[in-house]
């Protein structure tokens, strides 16, 4: 792991808090490796080129400039600037901003007492002018408020980021793979974990992180339980722990960082915790692949190993550092499985009613396949239960599902509809082989899928042809019927 030498901080910081997690932390007492050059991740990372305007665009700086020079951007306006014009915050939309019917209602006020301080006021009123052009000549990708008798004005500002329209251009640039640097953070914006205001971010992780670590204190000292030589505890519903401790060494056990004690500790924490706040479904084999992603992703915010799957001991970082990934990790997991927990539930009605969409829209791509796995008695659910419960993460690596889960972030519904069309495409890749396999054949070949080699380039493929088939059929019930629609098209329903 490369030492990082960053100024000194305010030790009260959150980490991870910031745009970049990893220059929080004092990392004196980890082991010392050569330093790794930072100019090589960072100086192809540029902003994209902006649009021919009338408008003169700034020169162009790296990604990490862009987000640190627009870091307050994010936010709403200061408290000052608030009082002064009579923004209310209960009428702001969901990034903070003033509504615009709460800025018309103040609007008379406000021109009334411009009308009366203008006499006095010119010179102030002019420097305005003048700091608007200013602003106007070098602000390309920010929308203009002009001064307007009837309209209240920020004080400090004359320009705001349109924060709704730049939540959504997050989600396309997302939708095409997300650079390793930003992820963390871009993943954790985009399932609303992290929220877009800086100035609301470091208490909400704070609360949030604080919240799970009571939430875990309590778990496992459930009935004055002491902990046991191994580190874990008495007290706790055993057939919940049972299976989790079964099932943890399990997870990807071909990747060294999922051997070692601390990844495997936290995990167990993170699933036990999330098993018992959700007693309708419980823990669920297969819950487990689902947080490695995370865990992975947001471990290597502090880690700059370049492969931080066969890289350094968790165990090694400090002790909150460790807390503030697991934290992370349990929050979204949840959020993830907050839209297809019914696939966790009783029966697990989410998955099997996934399946038999899948087999119906295979029906309706790729006819001869449906037709030769009905000849030869395959059953969709034989193969495809294990794609839905865990999201294909049996089937491709981790990294690979992290490229992947890039875009279902970046789709509204992507790990529940998206995903249904990432199934089909990765079905029909394979046909011109399945088809002249018998049921044994075919059964081996599904549970072992060649795809060891894949790399970024082949998830992209498939997500493209994913993109297709559900642009073709979302919205069309005929591949329900695998025949052309007689009546008026219904959304597919999942």
């Amino acid at each position: 792991m490369s030492k990082k030498t960053t100024p000194t901080r305010d030790s009260n910081l959150v980490k991870g808090a910031a745009y970049s997690h990893a220059d929080m932390l004092s990392l004196d007492s980890l082991p010392k490796t050569p330093p790794s050059s930072q100019k090589s991740r960072t100086s192809n990372v540029n902003t994209p080129p902006k649009h021919s305007s009338g408008l003169s665009s700034p020169p162009l700086k790296s990604y990490f400039h862009f987000l640190s020079d627009t870091n307050q951007d994010w936010t709403v306006d200061d408290a000052e600037g608030e009082d002064e014009y009579g923004y209310e915050d209960d009428d702001g939309d969901d990034f903070g901003l003033p509504s615009l019917s709460n800025m018309k209602r103040k609007s008379r006020r406000a021109a009334a007492a411009q009308g009366r301080a203008s006499e006095t006021d010119l010179p102030s009123l002019a420097n305005s002018s003048s700091l608007a052009n200013r602003r106007y000549s070098n602000s390309a990708d920010i929308a203009i408020e002009r001064p307007a008798s009837t309209y209240p004005m920020p004080k400090k500002s004359e320009g705001k980021i349109l924060r709704p329209q730049y939540k959504d251009i997050l989600k396309a640039l997302a939708w095409s793979g997300v650079p390793e640097e930003v992820r963390a953070m871009t993943w954790q914006l985009l399932l609303s974990y992290l929220p877009t205001s800086s100035e609301r971010r470091v208490a909400t992780l704070e609360r949030k992180r604080k919240e799970y670590l009571d939430g875990v204190r309590q778990a496992f000292e459930r009935g004055g339980a002491n902990p046991t030589p191994t580190g874990r505890t008495r007290g706790l519903d055993e057939a919940i722990w049972h299976q989790i401790s079964i099932d943890v060494p399990r997870t990807n056990p071909h990747i060294e960082l999922y051997s070692y004690e601390a990844t495997q500790r936290s995990l167990e924490r993170i699933l036990y915790l999330w098993a018992i706040r959700h007693p309708a479904s419980g823990y669920v084999q297969g819950i487990n692949d689902l947080v490695s992603p995370f865990w992975e992703v947001f471990l290597g915010s502090y880690i700059t190993d370049s492969n931080i799957e066969s890289g350094m001991d968790p165990g090694q970082l400090p002790r909150a550092v460790l807390d503030a990934v697991e934290a992370d990790s349990f929050w979204c997991l949840t959020k993830l499985l907050d839209g297809i927990q019914d696939h966790y539930i009783v029966a697990q009605p989410g998955i099997q009613r996934q399946v038999a969409a899948l087999r119906d829209l295979t029906a309706r791509i790729d006819a001869d396949l449906a037709k030769h796995f009905e000849n030869e008695h395959v059953e969709f659910i034989q193969f495809s239960f294990r794609w839905m419960n865990c999201l294909l993460m049996r089937e491709i690596s981790v990294r690979n599902t992290i490229r992947m889960w890039d875009t279902y972030l970046a789709e509204e519904q992507g790990f529940s509809e998206f995903h249904l069309y990432v199934c089909a495409a990765f079905l029909v890749k394979w046909s011109s082989k399945l088809v002249k396999m018998d049921f044994q054949e075919i059964m081996m070949f599904l549970q072992a899928l060649p795809t060891q080699g894949w790399t970024e380039k082949d998830i992209e493929l498939l997500l493209s042809e994913a993109y297709i088939w559900q642009s073709l059929f979302k919205n069309s019930s005929a591949h329900l019927r695998g025949g052309p629609s007689r009546g008026p098209a219904t959304s597919l329903q999942l």
